[in-house]
């Protein structure tokens, strides 16, 4: 199983930005080929020390990279990565992870 990992740091605007996130956003990503599931964060994200400045975290799960690298370069990708930029600027701090990852 491959991931991406998407961690958003605390917007300005919390509520513009959830409203953008999960009323376009996430249907744009949903409708990406090859996605197998989709989770994000609910609730106040913290650190075993306290608060920790991001407001949500978002996991895509595909089989493997090769279909996630496919699935962000089809047109569904484009358009889920060009919306991204309008809520999440590049500059905002947001961070992007992507990695297979195994059962222990």
């Amino acid at each position: 199983m491959a991931l991406m990992v998407v961690i958003y740091p605390t917007p300005k605007d919390v509520q513009a930005f959830d409203r953008h996130y999960f009323d376009i956003h996430v249907p744009l990503a949903k409708k990406l080929p090859g996605l197998r599931k989709y989770e994000v964060s609910d609730g106040p994200i913290a650190t075993p020390v306290g608060a920790s400045g991001i407001h949500r975290i978002g996991a895509l799960y595909f089989d493997d990279l090769a279909t996630l690298e496919k699935a962000f370069a089809s047109p569904e990708g484009r358009a889920a990565g060009a919306d991204r930029r309008i809520y999440a600027p590049d500059d905002s701090g947001v961070q992007m992870f992507l990695f297979d990852n195994k059962e222990v």
